[in-house]
């Protein structure tokens, strides 16, 4: 598992591995049942504290991603497709959230917004 942490990015560290972990389950990269790194291993990985890689181990066996069995380690868990789709439909709006964001800062009007997440579609629907 590969995970690359940007000083740039605004979000937390926690926030930027438990993305990218939640991402490695979606594309396959991690299946259900398989383990991944211990929390200290992962620190020291990462060169972070290991209070951080408790709160992403925290926050994804919360909601549902991974299984923590004692004495053995965390296990991604197996996912249901409504799950993952909820969970891509969550980051779905989060981009939009973003693309509005930015759009409202330069001020594109609403209807260009509109107009180009349309042409998208449209491209996206010519190629399947």
């Amino acid at each position: 598992m590969r995970i690359i942490l940007s000083n740039s990015d605004k979000r937390p560290l926690y926030e930027q591995i438990t993305a990218q972990i939640k991402r490695e389950i979606f594309s396959g990269g991690l299946k259900a049942g398989d383990a991944l790194p211990s929390m200290r291993l992962l620190a020291k990985e990462l060169r972070i504290s290991v209070i951080t890689t408790k709160r992403v181990y925290e926050d994804l066996e919360r909601d549902g991603f991974i299984e923590t069995v004692a004495g053995k380690g965390s296990f991604v868990a197996k996912l249901s497709f409504k799950r993952i789709t909820e969970e891509k439909r969550k980051s779905v709006i989060n981009h939009l959230n973003a693309a509005a964001k930015e759009a409202a800062s330069c001020g594109m009007s609403k209807k260009e917004l509109h107009d180009i997440l349309d042409m998208q579609l449209k491209n996206k629907e010519a190629m399947q």
